[in-house]
């Protein structure tokens, strides 16, 4: 009876500790597949900001706004009137700014979202030619900077969280190898007797490779609930990060989670009971 309560108690502790590392495996994997997405964001949150001449009035601007949504690549765009602008420009340097000046110093302006495809150094360069052909248009400002960091950084971030993802399965793998061989261990007399008795590997394999795929199973179901609950809890907190997720993304985080559960059990399990079955009896003893 104690001996079945230190099995059934390791046998949970494994679980529990499975669970925590696909729990990583899992927010490493969802962060990786929205890598792409989540940089398509911050891109197409980016704006292009089209300063136009001090004579031009609203409704040369506003069909001139017309002109330039109907543009390739142009996701949306926003128009920006002097009041507007003044406005912000108070927030931003406080009330009494003008006071230095005659006459309002703010231009009308029209601000330009493109589509995630187009936001790169060499296709803004045309888009910025294709704007400045206007005789209306005075000036066309973006953030090369933030558009060079957006696309230099996104393969390192891809790259860095695909190395955490296989650095958390390895450890998965070598925490539950050496939980199997210990039990296996204590059980090395029986597989011993089963193979002098003609038993074949497989079949001394296959209720030691059962049970692991269900406790692999058990452990990603549980690590699943996890991530399913964290995202719950965080999802008021970060509303827009969450709009990027998708259905299809959380759902083959899900998968890579239960492989991994399944495939890490059942492949260690496969290879600890094969080099235990090829021991012979004086090996046996000298553990």
């Amino acid at each position: 009876m104690a001996i079945r309560r230190r099995i059934v108690s390791a046998w949970i502790s494994t679980v529990i500790s499975l669970s925590l590392v696909l729990l990583l495996v899992g927010v490493g994997t969802l962060m990786l597949v929205n890598a792409r997405a989540v940089s398509d964001y911050f891109k197409e949150n980016m704006q292009v900001s089209v300063l136009l001449k001090e004579q031009v009035n609203e409704e040369e601007a506003l069909k001139y706004q017309d002109r330039v949504a109907a543009l390739p690549g142009v996701r949306s765009t926003h128009f920006v009137s002097r009041e507007q602008g003044v406005e912000e420009m108070a927030r931003m340097l406080g009330q009494d700014f003008l006071d230095v000046f005659e006459t309002a110093p703010v231009p009308i302006s029209i601000d330009v979202n493109l589509e995630a495809a187009y936001v790169s150094s060499d296709s803004l360069a045309v888009i910025k030619s294709i704007l400045a052909e206007s005789p209306l248009v005075e000036e066309v400002v973006y953030q090369t900077s933030l558009v060079d960091a957006l696309n230099a950084n996104l393969q390192k971030i891809s790259l860095g969280l695909a190395i955490l993802v296989a650095l958390l399965l390895f450890i998965s793998f070598v925490l539950i190898a050496n939980t199997i061989r210990l039990e296996v261990f204590s059980r090395r007399f029986t597989i011993h007797t089963m193979h002098l008795v003609g038993a074949t590997k497989g079949y001394i394999r296959a209720p030691f490779v059962g049970r692991a795929a269900l406790q692999g199973l058990f452990a990603a179901l549980f690590a699943i609930l996890l991530l399913v609950g964290g995202l719950f809890v965080l999802r008021d907190e970060f509303a827009q990060l969450f709009q990027i997720f998708q259905l299809d993304s959380l759902l083959l985080t899900m998968g890579v989670m239960a492989l991994s559960g399944v495939g890490i059990c059942v492949i260690s399990t496969y290879i600890v009971v094969g080099r235990m079955v090829g021991y012979n009896r004086d090996k046996l003893y000298a553990y």
